[in-house]
């Protein structure tokens, strides 16, 4: 892949580590985006938002690390399975990742009440569907149901060789589901049904509670120093 052309954002209070600030590298908006570059460029720690891409670029700290899970070693531990058990009647359904008005109240229900002091509160249609599809991307919207009732969405960017877990959201009423678990999970065992190597999950930081949780997928490969590593 040739050197793609890269532009640093100004730094601005870090969303995850208090007394942090926080910078990041993004594509250049130039750059015609494909599906198999940003499957090159995840490989090297980058990220999608919307169509933009990114990669963490802070001065004096490195919190920020990829990870992903080699799907076919994955072994699920006791709490998963537990969750697992919990949905085996929980409905699934794949879309295209297009604007639907049930997906999209279901979204500002459930960042009313996680992310209540956060923009994304007040996201109109436009911004959440421009945070989450993409116009190059390769994205899916994954729908579950709990007793016919739309209970989250899954976000998945796919790849030849993996897939991609964007965000994943849930109505607020069914909190003791442990959907965002299950969203995994699934994402998981479809991986393997699909003969794909990995799931990746995006930033991992250690001293971060809403980030570190992803050490609970084992094994996990952490990206450090460019080279990928088993946890």
């Amino acid at each position: 892949m040739k050197q793609i052309p890269l532009l640093l954002s100004g730094e601005h209070h870090c969303s995850y580590l208090d007394q942090k600030s926080s910078q990041s590298a993004f594509v250049h908006p130039d750059i015609l985006l494909r599906t198999d570059i940003y499957a090159q460029l995840i490989t090297q720690g980058f990220r999608r938002s919307g169509d933009e891409v990114y990669t963490p670029y802070c001065k004096n700290c490195s919190a920020c690390v990829s990870v992903r899970v080699p799907v076919k070693d994955f072994k699920p531990n006791r709490n998963q399975k537990r969750c697992s058990n919990k949905h085996l009647n929980t409905q699934v359904v794949v879309k295209p990742a297009k604007f639907e008005q049930a997906h999209y109240d279901m979204y500002l229900r459930y960042q009313d009440s996680r992310h209540t002091d956060g923009p994304m509160a007040e996201a109109s249609p436009e911004d959440y569907i421009n945070f989450l599809s993409s116009s190059w991307c390769d994205t899916l919207f994954i729908e579950f149901s709990i007793d016919n009732e739309l209970a989250a969405i899954a976000v998945v960017d796919q790849f030849k060789n993996a897939w991609s877990a964007v965000y994943t959201f849930f109505d607020p009423k069914f909190c003791d589901y442990s959907l965002g678990v299950y969203a995994v999970l699934w994402q998981i065992k479809n991986c393997i049904l699909l003969n794909k190597e990995f799931l990746y999950l995006g930033f991992w930081i250690e001293k971060c509670r809403k980030m570190n949780y992803k050490t609970d997928y084992q094994p996990l490969e952490l990206l450090i120093n460019k080279h990928w590593q088993r946890f």
